[in-house]
């Protein structure tokens, strides 16, 4: 049983479900049975695969392909997009193969009089949330996509870790999108991706709610995280979790760096995407103050690599114009902060080729197309599309 996969020395071989034509060790899963947690897989609806797992990553192989021409896009737990328009011809078949993290909000009581918790402190809208739960889930979206089977194992393999607000985090419904659920499109097979940002997250409250210490948890030698505040720590009028830029910011960055080196991790910071406020040249207006500097400046003391998200996204929106850059945005443009699918699409784009730079380990899990993107030259926003997930939502991510 997959269950057991984690507490044997040897591998287990990979839990096969078959979507179509049934065969010898393969577990009947046609997209008419529904999950039940007695049996501990099925289909969620339509779209949706999930298998129960406990945490860690797990490599999912797929089949795809069948009697008609397909194209499939595949979005692992909360919309995490794994693979985009694989196309198969009619008779033909390929496979895919990606590795998804998956977790629940456990940790480790603390020791008898110890201060602690016993789980993350989740807010309501991550409660029952595919990001949160003990189940791996699959959602098959495109033209007529044909799964034929879903291979899972338990994957050792470098995990690269995201800590951040909700430009970040994965977004659950459409049609807000986060760079980091669309990061995972621009890695290769050999490396996990654990988001643990979340919306309106600052540096003090990723670590009152235990959410620095669920990474911490299992953050291995030879891992890599992604530090991405700046955003929600800046607001003077949230008084419990304000960090000053020159000094109290400062020192919440630099300890967090320590924190993941003592576990032989490597840390990166980004600076904040910028916020959509055009001047009446067409210039971007800066919205986050003294912030940026203070993480460019730590990053150069520290000797960690540095993604420059909001150099990067200023120069993306100008590139677009005050017409067209609220194309990048969710709902409808009329939120300046959180962006849609397209917007998050090229952020990841950014990330991905600041990764590559940051580290040549980093360099080797980077698809070769992706290792580099100029986000003043931007592809067209008109002919951007990406299959939506079937959850949706007219409510902003918080923090906005």
């Amino acid at each position: 049983m997959i269950a057991l996969a984690l507490t044997l020395a040897a591998p287990l071989p990979p839990r096969i479900f078959c979507v179509e034509a049934a065969r010898a060790g393969c577990a009947a899963a046609p997209r008419t049975l529904r999950f039940e947690e007695a049996r501990g897989f099925g289909w969620e609806d339509p779209a949706r695969f999930s298998v129960k797992v406990p945490e860690g990553n797990y490599r999912v192989t797929l089949a795809l392909g069948g009697a008609k021409a397909a194209a499939t896009t595949v979005k692992a737990e909360a919309r995490r997009l794994m693979l985009e328009d694989v196309r198969t011809e009619a008779g033909a078949h390929t496979t895919r193969s990606f590795v998804v993290n998956v977790r629940t909000p456990a940790l480790g009581p603390p020791p008898e009089n110890a201060p602690g918790g016993s789980a993350v402190r989740l807010k309501p809208r991550e409660i029952g949330s595919a990001t949160w739960d003990d189940r791996l889930t699959l959602e098959f979206l495109g033209t007529a996509p044909q799964v034929q089977s879903i291979a899972v194992e338990p994957a050792d393999v470098p995990t690269l870790y995201l800590a951040g607000d909700s430009t970040v985090t994965d977004q659950t419904a459409e049609p807000a999108a986060s760079w980091g659920q669309m990061l995972t499109r621009f890695l290769g097979p050999d490396i996990a991706v654990a988001n643990h940002a979340e919306s309106g997250e600052t540096l003090k409250s990723f670590l009152t709610e235990l959410r620095l210490d669920k990474m911490l948890s299992a953050m291995k030698a030879g891992d890599f995280v992604v530090f991405q505040f700046g955003h929600n720590d800046q607001k003077r009028q949230w008084p419990q979790t304000y960090v000053e830029a020159a000094t109290t910011y400062r020192a919440y960055l630099q300890a967090f760096i320590a924190e993941a080196r003592r576990r032989g991790a490597t840390p990166i910071l980004a600076t904040s995407p910028e916020r959509r406020t055009f001047d009446a040249a067409g210039r971007i207006v800066p919205s986050h103050g003294d912030y940026p500097a203070a993480v460019r400046q730590v990053a150069r003391e520290t000797g960690v690599g540095l993604i420059d998200l909001t150099a990067a996204t200023t120069s993306f929106y100008e590139a677009l114009g005050p017409s067209r850059a609220p194309l990048a945005f969710n709902d409808g443009g009329k939120d300046k902060t959180h962006h849609n699918n397209y917007g998050a699409y090229a952020i990841a784009r950014m990330v991905a080729a600041g990764l590559a730079a940051a580290d040549p380990r980093l360099a080797a899990h980077v698809l070769r197309e992706a290792r580099a993107y100029d986000p003043a030259r931007p592809a067209p926003p008109e002919r951007f599309a990406l299959p939506a997930s079937g959850l949706r939502s007219d409510l902003r991510p918080d923090g906005n």
